[in-house]
């Protein structure tokens, strides 16, 4: 699970995509531009490939203010998804 007290991302996200991965779980927020301004792009997929040379259909995407509280949504977002999607996460895993 994230630790949000640990989790401060945000200036890093400003200039570069930031990834990780949680036990079957790999996860990317990064910065995008829209029509409606600036937000916070987070991407999650099963391992074992990199963002890359997974599938598109195989992402799942959420869109948050592009901000520190933006960034502690995220973190709630992705523990939210590690949690009730555990079996996928335990699935692949097992295809590493």
């Amino acid at each position: 699970m994230i630790i949000k007290e640990n989790f401060h991302v945000f200036n890093y996200i400003k200039k570069e995509e930031y990834s990780g991965s949680m036990d079957g779980m790999r996860y990317m927020l990064k910065k995008k531009e829209t029509e409606e301004g600036t937000v916070l792009e987070c991407i999650i997929w099963p391992e074992p490939n990199c963002y890359a040379k997974t599938p598109q259909e195989n992402k799942q995407r959420r869109e948050f203010e592009f901000s520190a509280d933006g960034v502690n949504q995220a973190a709630d977002w992705l523990n939210e998804q590690y949690v009730l999607q555990q079996s996928l996460w335990e699935l692949s895993k097992k295809l590493c």
